[in-house]
This record gives structure tokens, sequence and C-alpha cells, in this order.
């Protein structure tokens, strides 16, 4: 797919001034959000997408279009798992309320350049080897396979790396936060507050999840293009989004099982996808094995939005009726 190029820059300016203007607002006032301003922030990134979507049909067709909201669809829901980690980490070192949408929006940044990162050296990867598509269609089966049996994600599951207790273990570390600040000084001595050790907890956190993220939507479309401005809308809104839902994560009970499924069909996809085409000299003399089926993106949006609309109903059905039974 080759798009126009003005489009192309015009997308990536008016996301950055997005971005940008979401930093400074944080910058400027740290606050925890009320419901009403959350409501708003997230349906208004939420209806961007969607806008972009028709943009993007208007501009290169259905078959692009299609991809971006699947793409979108999926990362997003990567995205909402990734925030319970956040709930977690939030809560294990309570962090104050008022400082939470800094660490958030810091968090969402990193996590931006990480999977930037993997985007561009996946896309080079995968205009030169590819066969890489094997290794993405395995990694992807695994993960589901780790992820479903995993199950209901719990604070107690969560455990400082390495990283955190080594950070621990050497860093000149206050005992109580300072606002938002990294390093202060205490009777004249130069120190780092926990905020360095929030930062590192997120940081390893967003990369394990850029590791699952890259490979589950470049098994939806193979445009650079496409999948980066589909991480992004799906990284936009996030911070809003975490203090909206609030206590709604953990009545996700399902949200994990859903997400194992999505990315077993993506895998098995990339495989498809990669026999049919067929490069590998060993296989049918490097023909390609037209008996193979592949999955139409029209199919992938459908399993992906069914997936989650089930899981999504069905968890809070069962959790309902859980909170209804503790009550009674």
């Amino acid at each position: 797919m080759t798009l126009p190029a003005w489009f192309e820059v015009a997308t990536f300016v008016v996301l950055g001034l997005l971005l940008l203007v979401d930093l400074a607002v944080v910058a400027r006032r740290p606050h925890a959000p009320s419901m009403r301003e959350a409501s708003l922030w997230v349906a208004f990134y939420v209806s961007l997408a969607l806008a972009f979507a028709l943009v993007l049909l208007a501009v290169a067709g259905p078959r692009p279009a299609g991809e971006f909201v699947a793409g979108w669809l999926t990362e997003y829901s990567l995205s909402v798992d990734n925030l319970f980690v956040f709930v977690v980490i939030m809560s294990r070192f309570a962090v104050p309320r008022a400082n939470q949408q800094f660490v958030l929006m810091m968090g969402i940044i990193l996590s931006l350049v990480l999977r930037g990162g993997f985007i561009l050296v996946g896309a080079a990867a995968i205009e030169r080897f590819s066969w890489v598509f094997y290794f993405f269609g395995a990694f992807l089966i695994y993960t589901a396979v780790q992820l479903a049996r995993q199950g209901e994600s719990d604070e107690e599951d969560f455990k400082e790396n390495a990283l955190v207790r080594s950070a621990r273990r050497v860093l000149p570390l206050t005992k109580d936060f300072v606002g938002s600040r990294l390093t202060t000084r205490d009777a004249g001595r130069f120190m780092l507050t926990p905020m360095v050790i929030v930062f590192l907890a997120i940081g390893s956190t967003d990369l394990l999840f850029a590791l699952d993220s890259i490979p589950a939507i470049f098994g939806l479309t193979k445009d650079p293009f496409i999948v980066f401005t589909a991480t992004l809308f799906a990284l936009m809104g996030l911070r809003q989004l975490y203090f909206l839902l609030g206590g709604l994560l953990d009545r996700l009970i399902y949200l994990s099982l859903g997400l194992s499924l999505i990315l077993g069909f993506i895998g098995v996809k990339l495989v498809l996808e990669a026999l049919h085409e067929n490069e590998l000299p060993f296989l049918n003399g490097g023909e390609k094995l037209e008996s193979v089926p592949t999955i139409s993106i029209l199919w992938s949006l459908s399993f992906i939005v069914g997936v989650l609309a089930v899981t999504t109903v069905a968890s809070l059905l069962v959790s309902n009726r859980t909170k209804d039974s503790a009550g009674a």
C-alpha cells in the first residue's frame, strides 16, 4: 500500500501535537481527573481513532482501513491489560493519587518509544527475512498458551523483577515521595525518590508488553504506517481510561483469556500466511502452497470484535453475580 506523503506527514504532525498537548496538561496541572473529564477524553480519543479509520477508508480503501481497526482493537486490548499491571504497581508502591496521572503519562510515552523501536526493527526484519513470520506466529501461540494458563491476574502475583530489586538495594532512596520529582536533597545529601523505582517497574513492564504487541499487529498488517498509527491510537487516552475504569479492571476477569484467544488466532494466521506464500526452498521447491488457506482481514476483525465483546460481557455478568452473592 502506498499512501500520499502529505497524508502520512499530516497524520504524524497532528498526533504528535496531541501528545505534546496531553503532556503539557499533565505537567502544568497534575491531578486525578473526575469521571466526567476522563469519560470525555476517552470518548474523544476513541472517536478520533474511528474518524481516522474513515479517512483511511476514503484515502486508501477498505483493506487498509480494516487492518487499522483490527490492529487498533488488538493493541487497545493489550494496553488495557497493561493498565492492570500499572494499577498493581501504583498500589504496591503507594503512588499518591495526585501523581498517578504523571506516572501514567511517562509510562505511556516510554511504551510508545519502545514499541516504535520494535516496529522499525520488525519492519526491517520482515522486509529482509520472510521466515520471520514463522517465528512471530510461534511466539504468539506460545504467549497465548502461557496467558491462558496464567488465568486471572492478581495483585499478589506481582513480583518485582531483578532490575527493580537491584535498584532498591544500591540506589540512595528517600522513604517518601516528593511530589513527582525524581531527585531531592535530604540533610544536604543527594537522594533519589521512590518515583525512580516506579518508573523502572513500569518501564520493564512496558518492554515485556511491547514484545507481545508488535508481533500481534504485524500479524494483521505488514504496513509500518498502519502498525505505528494503530499502536499510537491505542496508547492515546489510556491515562484517562485508567481513572475511568477504576475498579472495573478488577471485574474484567476473562480479559486474559480473551487476549490469549486473539493472540493465538493471530499466531495461526501468521503461520498460514507464511506457508501460503512459502519462500522456504526445502518446502515445495520454494513455490507457493496454494492449498494452504489464509484468513482475510474481515474474518480477523470479526473474530477480534466477537472475542472482546463476549469476554467483556461474560466478565461483567459473572463479577456482578459474584458481587450480589457476596452482598447477600
